[in-house]
């Protein structure tokens, strides 16, 4: 299959290289376009890889992450669209005390229906089959990956509405749209186990604990597994091509991709809204629509 149109909506650059990345980079060697929409800049991302903690990097991270996503889209081998918007930052908190300590002007302040304004510009422009984006919770909740998903839905639901806001170019109405999950207990439990049987430490633990108590068993949402080992290594360039954000010795690199191949080959999917028939569970993402295309 290709000549299908995939757009995957994220919150900063380095979360397209670590949710889903692999899957892009198959859809997109296979001769499909792909589109990978970032929402913010990362302005506000801190330094989590010590060797990046050096003079300039923070002064200038906007450029930085900026040369950074250029990088991971180029080893992906994806279309990359900015859409300009300012980084929230984390502060800490509860949510009510992080809804109160956001910076004036930051995306997550938008208002849900401006922020999907302009998804559904780039709905509309790029013409998408299938769109990637965020669960309820963000895949974690992040106040940028919050907003993500909950402009994303505006966008689903907007974007064929000739009726709204027209200026934004021609209707289009995207046929799927499916949560990515990147962050699979059962997944890090193997590379996790893999790394103790070896006599090495895990990175794991802590993220496994966080995972299993506050979101579950994401395997029991899960609809759609895509097999995409072979493209490990792009994901892990991509990964290494944001450098600020991703320590060599943290959970996304220390297990490598061989290893991971051989454990986890697939990346998953939530397929959460539909306009076309497809049978469950999938492998492909673009299950149903070239039959639709077709008829």
């Amino acid at each position: 299959m290709s000549g299908l149109r995939l757009m995957a909506i994220h919150a900063h650059p380095d979360d397209e290289s670590s949710k889903g990345a692999a899957t892009t980079a198959k859809y997109a060697a296979e001769g499909n376009d792909v589109l990978v929409l970032t929402c913010t800049g990362g302005e506000r991302g801190d330094i989590i890889n010590p060797a990046m903690d050096k003079p300039g990097i923070v002064e200038n991270m906007a450029e930085v992450r900026h040369e950074e996503m250029a990088r991971a889209a180029a080893a992906l081998g994806v279309q990359h669209q900015w859409l300009g918007y300012v980084d929230s930052g984390l502060p800490e908190g509860t949510p009510e005390e992080i809804e109160n300590l956001l910076p004036e002007g930051c995306f997550a302040k938008l208002g849900d229906d401006n922020a999907a304004q302009a998804m559904v510009k780039a709905i509309r422009d790029f013409r998408p089959h299938v769109i990637v984006t965020y669960d309820e919770n963000g895949g974690y909740p992040h106040p940028d990956h919050l907003m993500v998903h909950r402009a994303s839905m505006i966008a689903w639901e907007k974007a064929g509405d000739a009726d709204y806001h027209p200026e934004l170019g021609q209707p289009w109405e995207p046929l799927k749209l499916y949560y990515t999950h990147g962050f699979v207990f059962q997944r890090m439990k193997l590379f996790h186990d893999e790394l103790l049987a070896a006599g090495k430490p895990s990175p794991y633990a802590p993220m496994m604990a966080r995972w299993d108590t506050t979101f579950g068993d994401i395997m029991s949402r899960v609809t759609t597994q895509v097999e995409c080992g072979d493209y490990f290594e792009q994901r892990e360039a991509a990964l290494r091509a944001h450098a600020t954000q991703i320590d060599p010795a943290g959970a996304f690199l220390i297990t490598p991709a061989a290893d991971q191949r051989r454990l986890w080959p697939t990346e998953e999917f939530e397929l959460a809204r539909t306009r076309v028939a497809t049978d469950l569970p999938e492998t492909d993402l673009f299950a149903g629509i070239q039959e639709k295309e077709e008829a």
